[in-house]
């Protein structure tokens, strides 16, 4: 992990949680990353893709993802 950097905005802290598979309605197990703030981002229903990094993971924003990220990045 990077941490705290230039160009960086802190969102909030998210609520991770590993939804196994029939449990709590999961038809497949998934990780679950909880936080009201991205959806400012990525709508509900949305689509991205996902990678791994050392400590942890990035989430890749499509045009549309992007155009609203940079938008709350001006307003923070």
């Amino acid at each position: 992990m990077s941490g705290p950097g230039e160009g960086k905005i802190k969102l909030g802290k998210a609520d991770v949680y590993l939804h196994v598979k029939g449990k709590s309605g999961a038809t497949v197990t998934h990780l679950d990353i909880e936080l009201d703030e991205l959806n400012e981002v990525m709508k509900p229903g949305e689509n991205s893709f996902v990678g791994a990094k050392d400590g942890g993971v990035f989430i890749g924003l499509k045009k549309e993802m992007i155009k609203r990220a940079e938008k709350v990045a001006k307003s923070k």
